[in-house]
């Protein structure tokens, strides 16, 4: 039996409320589609032949619509939900296509393997990237006695190599991101299901939903 998304009825999020009025189909198949292309090795074709067995009729470029109005509110509430993560990070980063060319998508989780965040780069921008971790990092010392090192240790990155597996293999099946827009949104939505699978959300004190629970909670 499908899980049912949260109802009109429910008190929905003023981000995705507002979605809601610029997009025509109920909540529940929206939602449903864009947990399913995030999460799995699915193209959005293969999304349109699936929905239209149980008679529900949505052409691939709908299925991408709802992608990218969707995701950015679904990943802001996330955020806002977002367990704290470890004291000891590991970054590196992979490559990726935008529009035909080689782009680099910089990654940090902590020792535990939990998604600290990542930032999408045009340029192998090393100094850049480290940039944008130290200043999450300067957030983080000022509750902190004593500040955060930074070292570098080759073997320290064999953890964040290996998390970068499940990026690779839901992209892979991909045919490219169309723009740099395209490839933030989606990324970020593909990042959103592993953090949630890893219990990086916040929920309910003594509550354990599952994982695609989480995902439909974030509406609320």
């Amino acid at each position: 039996m499908m899980k049912k998304a949260p109802t009109p009825r429910t008190a929905l999020a003023p981000g995705i409320a507002k979605v809601l009025k610029q997009l025509h189909c109920p909540l529940d198949v929206m939602l449903m589609c864009v947990r399913w292309y995030v999460a799995y090795g699915l193209s959005l074709r293969n999304l349109a032949e699936m929905m239209a067995e149980p008679w529900i009729e949505v052409h691939h470029s709908t299925v991408y619509r709802w992608d990218m109005k969707l995701l950015p509110v679904l990943e802001k509430a996330f955020r806002l939900r977002k367990r704290p993560a470890g004291k000891s990070w590991r970054m590196d980063e992979m490559h990726i296509r935008v529009n035909g060319e080689w782009r680099y998508l910089y990654r940090a989780v902590d020792k535990n393997g939990n998604t600290v965040d990542f930032l999408r780069r045009a340029h192998r921008d090393k100094v850049a990237a480290r940039r944008y971790f130290e200043k999450a990092i300067e957030a983080i010392d000022a509750d902190r006695e004593t500040p955060i090192k930074i070292r570098r240790c080759k073997y320290l990155n064999n953890l964040v190599e290996q998390n970068f597996r499940v990026i690779k293999r839901r992209t892979r099946p991909m045919p490219g991101f169309r723009n740099f827009r395209c490839a933030r949104i989606l990324l970020a939505g593909i990042e959103l299901m592993p953090m949630i699978a890893k219990g990086q959300m916040q929920c309910a004190h003594g509550t354990h939903p599952s994982a695609d629970d989480q995902f439909y909670d974030l509406v609320t």
